[in-house]
């Protein structure tokens, strides 16, 4: 029963990947020690299918109540405290970058080419995330949008460090979503987004499983770039998209209090990255 208690835990940390900017389910996955064993299992589904699911089943539950719990509650204080709110967001992710770090170097040692893919991660991932309402515009709300939102949303999972929050602000369907999160609206927003995240798990998950195997390395520096790019953009506003981040009328008190949560979320961040060994699965 405790060990069923623990996992729903997990499931309910890991939805916050789902619904915070900048924050990465697949690396909430990684932190709490269930990510490879996940892709293993989406990768090889026939293999230990029952005990894998009896496994996961708690973690799913979690993944609800964690959706339904902290829908309504982010989207006030995005609505009334987004510089602080966001700013420590920033600072959680920031502080979970040392053990991604460490995890880049367990299998071989670093090298210039994992070198080379991190800088060239950081630097085109944040000018793609940067200018891509430029590209694309916003998408209007609808089952077609949050079918797309549910596959960013598998791929946050897939890709420790991708933050698919970050992309659907950009898009423009973070709020709707949430909305829907918020009044539990099974058919118009839950069964999409699912339908979108189980078409792309069984689409990615066998590349990303063997990825991990012969280029675990290059991988995680691929990851450690996106991290730092999406981290940075949420604290950078984007002209004309008006979800991202303002400071228009931010004052000393605000400052004072983003850089409190922003140390904060380090503190956060450090030590949910020792929760990787003690919840070791």
């Amino acid at each position: 029963m405790s060990s069923w208690i623990a996992r729903i835990i997990k499931g309910m940390i890991i939805a916050l990947g789902f619904i915070l900017p900048g924050v990465s389910g697949g690396v909430l996955a990684a932190i709490l020690g269930i990510y490879e064993r996940m892709i293993r299992f989406l990768a090889h589904i026939r293999e230990n299918f029952i005990e894998n699911v009896l496994f996961f089943i708690p973690v799913g539950i979690g993944g609800i109540l964690g959706i339904a719990l902290f829908s309504y509650p982010v989207e006030y204080l995005l609505a009334h405290y987004q510089v602080i709110v966001l700013w420590g967001f920033a600072g959680a992710i920031v502080g979970t970058i040392p053990s991604l770090v460490k995890e880049s170097t367990q299998q071989t040692e670093r090298d210039r080419v994992d070198l080379a893919w991190l800088v060239g991660t950081f630097v085109i991932s944040g000018l793609i995330l940067y200018f891509l309402n430029d590209l694309v515009g916003t998408l209007p709300a609808g089952f077609a949008s949050f079918v797309l939102a549910g596959a960013l949303i598998a791929l946050g999972i897939l890709v420790p460090g991708l933050s698919p929050s970050n992309l659907l602000l950009i898009l423009g369907i973070y709020t709707p979503m949430l909305n829907g999160f918020k009044s539990l609206d099974l058919l118009g927003t839950f069964l999409p987004i699912a339908l979108g995240g189980v078409l792309a798990m069984l689409a990615f998950s066998k590349a990303m499983d063997f990825a991990l195997k012969h280029y675990h390395s290059r991988v995680y520096h691929f990851i450690i770039g996106i991290v730092l790019s999406s981290t940075l953009l949420i604290l950078i506003p984007q002209a004309g998209n008006e979800e991202s981040i303002s400071y228009a009328g931010a004052g000393l008190n605000t400052w004072l209090l983003a850089i409190l949560l922003f140390s904060l979320g380090i503190w956060l961040g450090l030590w949910m990255s020792k929760l990787e060994e003690k919840y070791k699965s």
